[in-house]
């Protein structure tokens, strides 16, 4: 086995704490460092040859290394895959009554860049690291063993592999799928496409937010924007709201929120409306529209520190275009899955944007991505969701 080794005045106090990453900048790489095959495991020593554990190593990345085991000496089979997602499924059972939920959350579940999210009997595999793209077949046999799903999706897109140095590839791996993938959640139906949606398909991580807006929402009216499938607005539809409309750019994504609505029983009371969320926003305010409760959760304007200043000055005109659609004494929510803006950067400029709306809100509640989402406390980057709700004058 290869080893990699940092320099002398690296930081090896944070690994042994339990940070997960070792960047390039850190490690002597030399020419046998370079050549080492992306995905392969090597042990990682200090200057002075000091054991810190097994590594998976790809010097493609500017994450050079990820810790897979304190112990240097292990062995990642099967076998070792099956052990972490036995112990990420017995929490997941503990906390969710029917089989939908994030499985395996990266690096908080042991899995270096590995996430898995699970739909009942079918399952989507986002191998976002090297090594899992290396073993991916070891990764759908381990969770295929410990799970029993029939169907696995291989869902290889996305910034975090073009950051690994890894090609797009989307496809059914394992099984047999017939189309979308109907999601019970919130007292609603969801429709996931898992093999053409955004993501793997739905986005667990709204859950608690989801309910928290629809107790909002309750005997009034939502605008749920960025809506994707209907997220806020079927979880509303289905704690009582009286009408609720969505906002997306996406066609085939507001298809199946109006299939899900059908499938919750809820269609005569839900609508979609197609574009530009910005442009929307002026539409509705445009013909006078206010609803009691709207909620925005769009994309990560934010996704690295490059990006922060722009991200952050989105955010504000989403709040202000949102708050002018606010009913007086309504209800906004605001959402960020921008890890680089971190939560104060987020809320302020949230209040400046309400502000240039012309309007006063008070926040009530500050939420994150569910259980099903573990934080790793020495890696920011996992904590990576924000929603803040506020109520408007």
């Amino acid at each position: 086995m290869p080893t990699i080794r940092l320099k002398p005045k690296a930081e090896a106090r944070a690994i042994r704490h339990g940070f997960p990453w070792v960047f390039a900048n850190e490690v002597v790489t030399d020419r046998r460092t370079r050549a080492i095959a992306p995905g392969t495991f090597a042990q990682l020593e200090e200057h002075d040859g000091r054991a810190l554990g097994l590594v998976t190593v790809n010097p493609a990345s500017k994450i050079i290394g990820r810790m897979m085991d304190r112990n240097p000496e292990a062995q990642i089979d099967q076998a070792w895959i099956a052990a972490k997602i036995t112990h990420a499924l017995a929490m997941r059972t503990a906390l969710y009554d029917t089989p939908h939920y994030r499985l395996v959350h990266a690096e908080a579940d042991g899995l270096p860049g590995v996430v898995i999210d699970r739909f009942g009997d079918v399952a989507v595999i986002q191998p976002n690291a090297a090594w899992a793209e290396v073993n991916f077949d070891l990764i759908a046999g381990a969770l295929a063993d410990v799970t029993s799903v029939a169907t696995i999706i291989r869902n290889g897109s996305g910034r975090a592999r073009s950051l690994e140095g890894l090609p797009e590839v989307t496809e059914l791996a394992r099984g047999t799928l017939d189309g979308p993938v109907p999601v019970p959640m919130n007292g609603a139906t969801y429709m996931a496409d898992v093999l053409g949606g955004q993501k793997t398909g739905l986005f667990f991580d709204q859950r608690p937010n989801h309910a928290f807006a629809a107790k909002l929402a309750k005997g009034g009216t939502m605008l749920d924007v960025f809506a994707h499938v209907g997220g806020f607005a079927l979880a509303a539809l289905a704690g009582g709201a009286t009408q609720a409309l969505a906002v997306d750019s996406s066609a085939p994504a507001l298809a199946l929120a109006e299939a899900g609505g059908k499938a919750s029983g809820m269609g005569d009371r839900f609508e979609t409306l197609q574009g530009d969320a910005f442009d929307m926003l002026q539409k509705l305010a445009d013909e006078g529209r206010r609803f009691d409760t709207v909620i925005c959760d769009p994309p990560a304007f934010a996704p690295n520190k490059p990006a922060l200043d722009a991200g952050l000055r989105a955010y504000e005109r989403v709040a202000r275009g949102a708050a002018a659609l606010v009913a007086p004494g309504g209800y906004l929510g605001l959402c960020s899955c921008s890890h680089a803006a971190d939560l104060t950067s987020f809320r302020n400029a949230c209040a400046r944007g309400i502000g240039r709306a012309g309007r006063r809100g008070v926040i009530l509640h500050t939420g994150s991505a569910g259980p099903d989402h573990p934080q790793l406390p020495q890696l920011a980057e996992s904590g990576y969701l924000k929603a803040v709700f506020f109520r408007l004058d």
